[in-house]
C-alpha cells in the first residue's frame, strides 16, 4: 500500500512545479497553468465515488490493481503533447485512473487491518503518499532542469510502470471483503446513514478546506521562489517538496498519536500548527519561508492523516463509500481552492495568497473544535 499511495501520487502531482515553466513555454497565465494539475484531482474527485462502488461489488485488489496500471500507461503518453490543451485531456484522464487506487485503499486498510492498528497503518499509506508527491515533483523539477519537462514525465511513468508491476505482485488478498449491492436503493440508505452521523458531513467539509489550502500553498510558493529577491531555479524550486518528508513523518507520528489519545485531540491541534508555519512564509527571510513552508507542511499532513482515519473509524461497514466521499470532498479542495488561489497572487502576490488560505484554515479549525467537543460530549453520554 505503500507503494500504491507513493506512486498515485508521484504522478499525479508531477507537474505542479513545472507550471511557471509550463506557463511560459504555453504562454499561458499561473491560475491556467495550475491546471495541469488541477484538472487531474479535479477528475480524481469525481471519479471516487463510481470507482467506491465497483470497488464494493468487484472487491478492493482488483480495482487498485487495474488503476496504477493504466495511469503509468497515460502519464507516460502525456510527454508527447503538442499544446497545452492535449496536456489538459491527458492530466484529466490520468486523474480518474489514478481514483481506483484511494477510492479503495482506505477500505482495504480498514477491512484488513486490525482496529488498534489502524491509525499507524493508514499514517504509513499516506505518508506513501506524501513520499511519492515529493519524488514525483522532485524528479519532475531537476530533469526538466537538465532536459525539459518532456524528460521528466516520460521518466515518472517509467517508474509507475515498474511500480505497477511490483503493486500486482506483492499486495495481500483482500481477506476480509465482502461484496455490497450497488442497487440505487442500497446506496441511497448508505449515503442517508453516512450523512446522518454527527462527524462525517464535517470531516468531508474538514478535507475539502485542508487539501484547498495546502494546493494553495505549494501551487504559488514556487512562483514566489522564482520571483526578486529570490530568484530560484528550477530545480531550487522543486527542492522545496523535499519538506514533503517532514509530511511523511507528521503523518506516522499523527497516526499514532491518534491511536493513543483520540483523533479529536489531534485534529484541531495540527490545523493550528499549520497556521503558524503559514504566518512565518510571510517573512521576507528565505530561511523563514522554509521553516514557515516547513510547519504548514507538517501540521497539513497531521491533520489530513487524523481526518481520514476518523472517517474510516465512524463509518463501519460503509467505509468504502464515507472514504470516497471525503477524498472527493478533498481532491475536490484541491481543484477549486487550488486554482482560485491564483486569483489572490494574481491580485495581492504572496500576501494575497496567505490570506485565501488563512481563511479556509480557520474554517476547518472552527470544525476541528466543534467536533472535539462533540466527541467529549459523547464519551461523557
Amino acid at each position: 500500500m505503500f507503494i500504491g499511495g507513493f506512486t498515485t501520487f508521484a504522478l499525479l502531482y508531477a507537474t505542479q512545479p513545472l507550471l511557471p515553466r509550463l506557463a511560459t513555454e504555453f504562454g499561458v497565465g499561473a491560475a491556467t497553468a495550475s491546471l495541469s494539475v488541477s484538472v487531474g484531482t479535479g477528475l480524481m474527485a469525481l471519479m471516487l465515488i463510481p470507482a467506491s462502488l465497483l470497488s464494493d461489488r468487484f472487491g478492493r485488489t482488483v480495482l487498485m490493481k487495474a488503476s496504477l496500471s493504466i495511469a503509468a500507461v497515460i502519464a507516460t503518453l502525456s510527454a508527447f503533447v503538442t499544446d497545452f490543451n492535449q496536456l489538459l485531456v491527458l492530466r484529466a484522464l490520468l486523474g480518474a485512473a489514478l481514483a481506483g487506487l484511494p477510492a479503495a485503499a482506505m477500505a482495504y486498510l480498514g477491512e484488513e487491518v486490525a482496529p488498534h492498528a489502524q491509525g499507524r497503518a493508514m499514517g504509513l499509506y499516506i505518508a506513501g503518499n506524501a513520499l511519492g508527491g515529493m519524488s514525483g515533483r522532485v524528479v519532475s523539477g531537476v530533469l526538466t532542469d537538465f532536459g525539459s519537462w518532456r524528460i521528466s514525465l516520460i521518466a515518472l511513468g517509467l517508474i509507475g510502470l515498474v511500480a505497477a508491476i511490483a503493486f500486482w505482485r506483492k499486495l495481500p488478498p483482500s481477506r476480509h471483503f465482502r461484496p455490497r449491492s450497488v442497487a440505487p436503493s442500497a446506496i441511497f440508505r448508505d449515503v442517508r446513514g453516512i450523512y446522518a452521523d454527527s462527524h462525517l458531513p464535517l470531516l468531508f467539509l474538514c478535507g475539502f478546506l485542508l487539501m484547498g489550502a495546502f494546493f494553495g500553498v505549494y501551487n504559488f510558493i514556487g512562483f514566489r521562489l522564482e520571483a526578486v529577491p529570490f530568484g530560484w531555479s528550477q530545480s531550487a524550486i522543486a527542492a522545496i517538496f523535499l519538506l514533503y518528508l517532514v509530511g511523511s513523518a507528521s503523518s506516522a507520528w499523527s497516526g499514532r498519536l491518534s491511536d493513543r489519545v483520540g483523533r479529536h485531540n489531534v485534529l484541531w491541534l495540527m490545523i493550528i500548527a499549520a497556521m503558524l508555519g503559514l504566518a512565518t512564509t510571510l517573512s521576507g527571510n528565505l530561511i523563514l519561508v522554509i521553516i514557515g513552508v516547513a510547519i504548514f507542511t507538517f501540521g497539513y499532513f497531521g491533520a489530513h492523516t487524523t481526518a481520514s482515519g476518523w472517517v474510516g473509524r465512524r463509518a463501519l461497514e460503509r467505509r468504502a463509500l464515507a472514504s470516497a466521499l471525503y477524498l472527493s470532498s478533498y481532491y475536490l479542495g484541491s481543484s477549486l481552492v487550488g486554482s482560485l488561489t491564483g486569483l489572490a497572487w494574481d491580485k495581492g502576490g504572496w500576501p494575497g495568497v496567505t490570506m485565501a488560505v488563512s481563511a479556509c484554515l480557520a474554517a476547518a479549525l472552527v470544525l476541528g473544535v466543534w467536533m472535539r467537543a462533540k466527541t467529549r460530549t459523547e464519551k461523557n453520554g
